[in-house]
Formats: structure tokens, sequence, C-alpha cells
């Protein structure tokens, strides 16, 4: 249980004095800095998941959920129309600001280690701090880096490093992490993700570095593929046992938020798979579909409780297209030509009760939210393998293994999962279409697309979107869009830098050249 190592004490030695003392006004030398280490895992989880932007923006924005977006749930037209609601201001600044505010409780957690000696646990913090400012500057492009997290020491108004030079330093600090763990002698307590494991952290360290060098094929081809061959060396993700994830604790006080978010009534019934997901799964049988989809009983009453369960036939599953409302006008939903039509009578009609929602494992609070899969690693490993990188195996063989562990790890969710057969039997009849490079390169991509939508990692699908082009997406052109009918490729800026930072926010505006919605940043090929 998440909460029992959250609080401040272990029971261990019996000192009433101790374990009683206020863990927030405990000096350095009493307090210990593994108590914060769940924290700071949790901050990391609570920043990619639920309200903070991946439903309300990325989740839409490349095709894996659709919503049309009226009644009380009218925020998802940011998602699926990229139109600005009443809240958009405060989505936009979510991810900048938790992402700061963990990495600074990261910080703090180092600063006591080190007073202790503790060279293990700052090399955690390293890699959990790399990882999380990481997924900060892929949303919006230049960050601090350098001079950030020293407001202690006086510097409140830190520059912006551009993308190329964050992402060098981050590669960097994350391989000096990785060297420094296992030098001490001191165990890391009250981890929630690996249980203390420094040899699990080494492979998360070398995971975490090839998805980033990953990402700057298109721009920095020389040092993605040394980086990704240092990844390989040191040693990545061998099966679904070693992928980073975090359970998460309803009960108390830690539950997933993405779950909560889509147990509000209004998300239950707004939120459905996209066209784009729906028929890419069917279109090979893809065994997940039934896991992940169904159509909810008729009736508007039904479509709004997320305890009934649906229809999860995979013949019966119908995605929803994005970009559509339910206004009355040229955009209204009953408009687009394939609709289903409504369901339920009277006053008990739900215009999109037939286009498939979320199963109720995403409505569980206490479902695990992931941070790095096997399943993702070894896709990319494929596409290296493609690239002629020096990585053992074939593009073929990475493939496989990717997909076979995608099958595995959405079981991870409960309640519901693909037999051993069945997935072996998908990878028989599916394999990696090497009649061409470009081939190969789209049936990878699309794979990483489907596979962190299917485990909610919204921003990981966007991002790979992002960098590879695929799968090939068709933008929302909805009147009054704020990307000029582009699908968005980053987050702007938190209006809040331009009252507390304004010159070194200008500059990195005036590096990155603007900031708008469809500004690429540093790694983004505009593919």
């Amino acid at each position: 249980m998440l909460v029992g190592l959250f609080v401040a004490f272990t029971g261990c030695d019996g000192d009433f004095e101790e374990i009683n003392t206020d863990p927030n006004r405990a000096d350095g030398g009493l307090f210990d800095p593994n108590l914060i280490l769940p924290t700071v895992s949790y901050n990391y989880g609570n920043m990619v998941t639920g309200y903070t932007g991946s439903i309300l923006f990325q989740s839409m924005w490349v095709q894996v959920l659709a919503s049309t977006s009226t009644g009380g749930a009218n925020y998802y037209s940011n998602a699926d129309k990229y139109v600005i609601s009443g809240s958009t201001n405060n989505y936009i600044q979510g991810v900048w600001n938790l992402g700061y505010e963990a990495s600074s409780r990261i910080n703090q957690m180092q600063q006591l280690a080190m007073e202790k000696g503790l060279t293990n646990l700052v090399a955690a913090g390293d890699i959990m701090k790399v990882m999380t400012l990481s997924f900060v500057t892929d949303i919006y492009g230049d960050i601090p880096y350098s001079e950030a997290l020293q407001g202690g020491e006086g510097l409140t108004q830190p520059s912006y490093d551009g993308q190329s030079d964050v992402y060098m330093s981050m590669l960097a600090d994350l391989e000096n992490a990785i060297n420094s763990l296992g030098t001490g002698s001191d165990e890391i307590t009250n981890d929630v993700i690996y249980g203390g494991d420094i040899a699990m952290w080494k492979k998360f360290g070398y995971s975490l570095m090839l998805k980033m060098a990953m990402r700057m094929v298109e721009v920095d081809p020389a040092s993605a593929q040394s980086y990704v061959e240092k990844a390989v060396a040191g040693g990545v993700f061998d099966s679904p046992a070693d992928e980073s994830l975090m359970f998460s604790d309803q009960d108390n006080g830690y539950s997933n938020s993405s779950a909560n978010a889509l147990n509000v009534q209004d998300d239950i019934y707004e939120v459905r798979w996209s066209k784009t997901m729906i028929d890419f799964l069917q279109a090979s049988d893809d065994p997940r579909l039934p896991v992940i989809a169904e159509v909810p009983p008729a009736g508007l009453t039904a479509n709004r409780n997320g305890n009934v369960v649906g229809n999860n036939d995979p013949a019966d599953q119908i995605g929803m297209p994005n970009g559509y409302d339910l206004r009355g006008g040229s955009t209204d939903i009953t408009t687009e030509p394939n609709y289903p039509g409504s369901t339920g009578t009277g006053g008990d009609v739900a215009p999109i009760g037939q286009y498939s929602r979320p199963t109720g494992i995403y409505r569980d609070r206490d479902a695990p939210i992931f941070f790095l899969t096997y399943a993702e690693v070894q896709l990319l490993l494929a596409e290296a393998a493609l690239r002629g990188y020096s990585v053992p195996g074939t593009a073929a063989e990475h493939y496989e293994n990717g997909v076979l562990g995608a099958m595995t790890t959405i079981g991870k969710f409960g309640g519901g999962a693909v037999s051993s057969s069945d997935a072996s039997a998908y990878v028989a009849a599916n394999p990696l279409d090497m009649s061409s490079t470009e081939s190969a390169m789209m049936m990878i991509n699309e794979q990483i697309w489907a596979t962190t939508g299917l485990l909610a990692n919204f921003v990981e699908s966007w991002n790979n979107w992002k960098r590879s082009g695929y799968p090939v997406l068709t933008p929302v052109n909805y009147t009054g869009n704020f990307s000029n009918g582009e699908i968005p490729r980053r987050q702007i800026y938190p209006s809040s830098e331009g009252t507390t930072n304004p010159q070194n926010l200008n500059d990195a505006i005036s590096n990155m050249g603007g900031n708008t919605w469809t500004t690429t940043t540093w790694w983004d090929p505009g593919n």
C-alpha cells in the first residue's frame, strides 16, 4: 500500500521520538530522505495522468480518444477539436507546475541524501529528475534546466536552455546516475517502483536513455545512435516484469488521476475511443480490443453509469470520429456519413450510445500508471535495428517481442487480459512487414502509438507521433480552433512565466521561433 510508504516512520527501531516527529518539521539529521521517494514517484504519476493535461489535450490530439464535447464535459473541446474551453489556461500550466514541483521535491530528497552519504538514493533521484523534466521539455520545448531549481540560492529567474542543450545535459546526467548506482552501500528503501533493486534501477535508466536517444533520430542521428548503443550495451528491459510502473492506492488517497477523471459522470458518457484507434485494432483482429472497449447498454442513463458492463464483442465496436459535436449544425455527430444511430427511447436517448467507450479497467482508481514499458522499449529497438544501429536481434524479432509484451502488459490493469495463445496467434498472423523500410517503420510506430495509447500514456503516443509521423492522421479543422486546423505539436508556455520570468521567457520564444501550439521543438521534424 502506498500509504505505508508515505508515512514518516518505519516502526522498526522503537524510537518513540523519531516515529512521532512530523517529517515536514524534522531536521536533516533526523529525517530519512528515503521517505520522500514514494512522494516523488506519485508526483510524477500524477503529472502524466488525468486533468493535468494528458486526457484534456494529447489523448484526442493524437486520436486515441474522441468526444462530442458538449454539455457538462465541454472541456474536451481542447482535445477533440483544438478549441479553447473555460479552463484551458489552467490546463496549459499543469505539467509545467507539477513538473518543477516534483523536481524540487527530488532536489530536497537528494540534498538530504548527500548529507547522509546515500549515494544510491541520489542516483535514483537523478533518474527520476531526468524522466520528469524530459516529460516537461517534450511538451513545451526550451525549459530552464542548468539554472533550474536554485530558488533557495536566490536564483528565481532561471534562463531557459535550448532543447538540444537540455537533451545533451539530461543524457549526460542520466549516464552519470546509472554509473554511480551500486557504488554506495546504502539501500534504497520505501521504493514503490522497484523495491530498492539497484539492478532494476539500472535497467530503468538505460531504457529511459534508449527512449530519449530515439527522440533525436531525425535531428542528431549520430548522438542518437551513440546513446542507443550505449543503452543496449548497459542493459535495457528484458521482459514485462522489468517495466517501470506504479500501482495506485485509492483507499489511502493516492488514486489513479486518469481513473478519477473517467469516473466523472460527464466523462463516462463523453469519452469514447476514436474511430482511428478502433479501426486500427479491428483491421488486424487485435486481441486487446475486447479488453479495452465496450458499447454501453442502451440509453442515456446506462451510458452515464460507469458501473454497468457493456458489450465487448470486437465486431460490435464502433470508434467515434474526432471533430464532431451535438449542437445540431453541420458538425453534429448525427450528420457524419457513418453515424450508427442513437440508443434508448423517449427521454432516455443517448445520441452517441453506439460508439465504444473505455471499459471499466480505465475507471479503476487502483490501476497502475505506466512510466515506461518493455513493449515500448522493444518497439524502439525494432526501429533502431531497422536504422542499422548495432543492437542484438533483428527488427522483426524486436517487433514481435514488443507486440507480445504489449499483450501481456495490458493485463496489468486487472479486469481483463489477452491469453498467451491469442497473443502468439496474433503475432504469427501479423509479422513485421519488411518489404520496404517505410512499411516496417510504419508498423513499428503505429504499434507504439496504439500500445502507449491503450495504456493511457497519451503524451507518449503524441510524442512518438510527432517524432515518426505515424500513424498518418487527418487533422480536425473545427471553427474557432487555436492551431489553424493543424494537430497541436506543443503546449504554449504558462502565462505566469510572462510575469515571473519575462525576459528569459521572451528569449526562449525567440530561440524557438514562436510560442504557438504548432511551433515545433528541437527534436520534432514536423512531419
